[in-house]
């Protein structure tokens, strides 16, 4: 098919690729510009724009598609159909109704739950025991077309963002190549008004860990927001960024190291598996400790 692709992050460039690979004509990639990134704050291309160029497609990227004269360009490009996963703009009436068939969107949860921004980091945070990735049919509102296809996979105890994003990435990517190859035969679902749940953007403010909460809510938000922003407590004055966790057994007050990287909570203990100090980088609990002398309490 002839394919518009609109992604920016690491999570939509397996999806590219897929699409390559299984012989779609992409005719162009909608991407977000470059951002100024590390020391000296040069524009950095997404991972999307990078993937794009080495495979040697076109890439645009409009700061917005509101525009009459960006319409018509996306317009002109006569695609059958767009593909769109994490790519950080609203999509226009006008835009949504070029291509032949439609704009199909990748979402990386189970909607009607976690329609939004976060959906990954949500249902981690929020303890759900499964999730998944679902095709949709996209339509003006927030998340809320019918779907074509879905599929779920569970949620492991170990599981954080990043394990969790990079598996729901290579789903959504085999999804939509299968997806595109039986569009004719798939049935749209119209999404249920019951369970419905929104994955607000993730707030930095969100982060610092509170240890009066218990060992699963804790364990939960550090799982849920590893690698970025990072939940966080504080070490001699400096930030500890808590990467990895699991409930363990263990009782005391509220921030109290019980020994090691083992910190009591509001009822239960979590232990801390892996985190990063403060210009350094990720450690395991045990290369890190060799460095870092522990408080007998965290506040």
């Amino acid at each position: 098919m002839k394919v518009v692709f609109m992604g920016t992050p690491d999570f939509s460039v397996l999806v590219l690729e897929a699409l390559v690979e299984a012989g779609h004509e992409v005719t162009c990639v909608y991407c977000q510009p470059p951002r100024p990134a590390g020391r000296g704050k040069k524009d950095r291309p997404s991972p999307v724009q990078a993937s794009a160029e080495a495979l040697g497609l076109d890439v645009r990227y409009p700061v917005s598609l509101k525009g009459p004269d960006e319409q018509a360009e996306f317009a002109a490009l006569n695609a059958d159909v767009a593909v769109v996963v994490a790519y950080g703009l609203i999509l226009p009436q006008a835009i949504l109704d070029a291509p032949l068939q439609g704009c199909l969107n990748i979402h990386a949860s189970l909607l009607p739950r976690w329609r939004g921004a976060a959906p990954i980091h949500r249902a981690i945070m929020a303890g759900d025991a499964k999730t998944g990735v679902c095709i949709m049919q996209m339509e003006a509102g927030l998340d809320t077309g019918p779907v074509l296809l879905r599929q779920s996979v569970a949620i492991a105890a170990q599981d954080t963002t990043a394990i969790l994003h990079d598996r729901l990435s290579g789903l959504g990517a085999r999804l939509i190549v299968h997806a595109l190859a039986n569009l004719a035969e798939l049935e749209p679902h119209t999404q249920s008004d019951k369970g419905v749940t929104y994955a607000k953007k993730i707030d930095k403010g969100e982060a610092r860990v509170d240890w009066t909460q218990s060992a699963v809510e804790v364990d939960r938000l550090i799982r849920g927001l590893s690698p970025f922003p990072g939940a966080w407590c504080e070490v001699d004055g400096a930030r500890l960024k808590l990467l990895q966790s699991r409930v363990v057994e263990g009782a005391g007050v509220a921030g109290e190291v019980l020994g090691g990287l083992r910190i009591a909570c509001g009822e239960g203990a979590v232990e801390i598996l892996k985190a990063q100090r403060q210009g350094k980088r990720p450690m395991e609990a045990d290369e890190l400790l060799r460095g870092l002398e522990m408080p007998d309490r965290l506040g």
